[in-house]
């Protein structure tokens, strides 16, 4: 058995962390050699890895280096780039399969998406408790930076012409995803229902916020609960628009911008959202998106001293730019229908409730941010 095959038995239950080193890089050394794998372990490939070959002026010491991408960078789980060509995202713990991103991205490969990290492979394992994957196998994007970081530094600045590219990739990303088979014949469709009870999810989260958030933020909130319940109600009523595979955690945190442009990663669905419907409107995304423009001015105003009205004025004027172009995205390409511009304020104030969620149980220092986009929506004198 080949030594990489060794090195991972050897870890058990354990995913490889910064003490492991040359696992990546012998990983994907077997995978460009088509090294043969071996039970209990499996691959499944989207698209053919890059030669990790040398150049005349590189020395080629046999061994590809590899690095992680330091502690500056907040990830939930491992990522290791190797050779300065591919990136090993191991998933601390390993999840059980069957897992939205190996077919997200083999369908994203299969449709000609190009926007996204290259898409190579995924290794999974099967032991007593089932398939699981232990990771993806993805290229690497050359001076990619995150989201919450460029995007920080045009709120700063004021710069909103990045809103168009931003529009469009959404729409492009919603059209790619459109073609999914329909819940009926999809391989998940076990687990998949159209019926995901939008206004029960949406109430489900309004009533978490309430209950969670505390202090002076937690009596605002409590004040404007009838006014938000009152923005959910079009939840309530029949959904006519196509229901689509979406991305599911859809937020310029998953928008890279590198030199080749803007690209959207990490597939694996919201992690603070359970047995979420993999299936549903386009809208839920778009909010998504479009909401976290207005939480990256509230990141301006209280890390870049970048004043109030300047930075609220810039978050208005992105997120108009980025709907226009998402618009006339799908108007170009004939599908209109995806996007149900009346579910977009509906699902934006669901998304602040979840995000006040996610900052009361995982990390709250973020409350300042849902709830600055809540204040603002809602002024004082209006309670």
């Amino acid at each position: 058995m080949n030594s990489i095959w060794k090195r991972l038995l050897s870890l058990g239950e354990k995913s490889p962390t910064e003490q492991d080193r040359g696992v990546s890089a012998a990983l994907v050394t077997a995978l460009v050699d088509g090294v043969e794998v071996p039970p209990p372990f499996a691959v499944r490939r989207f698209s053919a890895l890059p030669s990790l070959s040398y150049s005349a002026a590189e020395p080629d010491t046999g061994v590809p280096a590899e690095r992680d991408f330091g502690s500056h960078v907040d990830q939930t789980n491992y990522s290791v780039i190797v050779a300065e060509r591919v990136v090993v995202k191991w998933l601390t713990p390993p999840a059980t399969m069957p897992h939205p991103a190996p077919e997200m991205l083999a369908h994203l490969a299969g449709a000609g998406f190009q926007d996204t990290a290259p898409p190579y492979a995924a290794l999974t394992r099967v032991d007593g408790a089932g398939e699981r994957l232990l990771a993806l196998v993805t290229g690497y994007l050359p001076g990619a930076r995150d989201g919450w970081e460029w995007c920080a530094d045009e709120a700063e600045a004021g710069r909103t012409a990045f809103a168009d590219a931003l529009g469009r990739l959404a729409a492009d990303l919603h059209l790619a995803l459109s073609t999914f088979p329909p819940p009926s014949i999809a391989a998940t469709a076990p687990a998949v229902t159209t019926d995901f009870g939008p206004a029960e999810r949406a109430e489900g989260a309004l009533a978490e916020a309430l209950t969670l958030t505390d202090g002076e933020d937690g009596e605002w909130l409590a004040g404007r609960a009838g006014a938000l319940r009152a923005e959910l109600a079009p939840l309530a009523g029949p959904i006519a628009t196509p229901l689509i595979r979406i991305h599911g955690d859809l937020h310029v945190g998953q928008i890279l911008r590198w030199t080749g442009g803007y690209a959207v990663i990490d597939f694996d669905g919201n992690p603070t959202v359970t047995e979420a419907a993999p299936y549903q409107p386009a809208a839920r995304d778009v909010a998504q998106l479009a909401t976290s423009l207005e939480h990256v001015a509230q990141v301006a105003i209280k890390r870049r001293g970048t004043p109030p009205r300047q930075a609220l004025g810039w978050a208005g004027e992105a997120r108009e730019l980025l709907l226009s172009a998402y618009r006339d995205r799908l108007a170009e390409r004939g599908r209109p229908d995806l996007l149900d511009g009346s579910l977009l304020r509906p699902f934006e104030i669901e998304q602040e409730c979840r995000e006040l969620v996610y900052a009361a149980r995982h990390l709250p220092r973020w409350r300042y941010a849902p709830m600055g986009v809540l204040r603002a929506r809602y002024p004082e004198e209006t309670p």
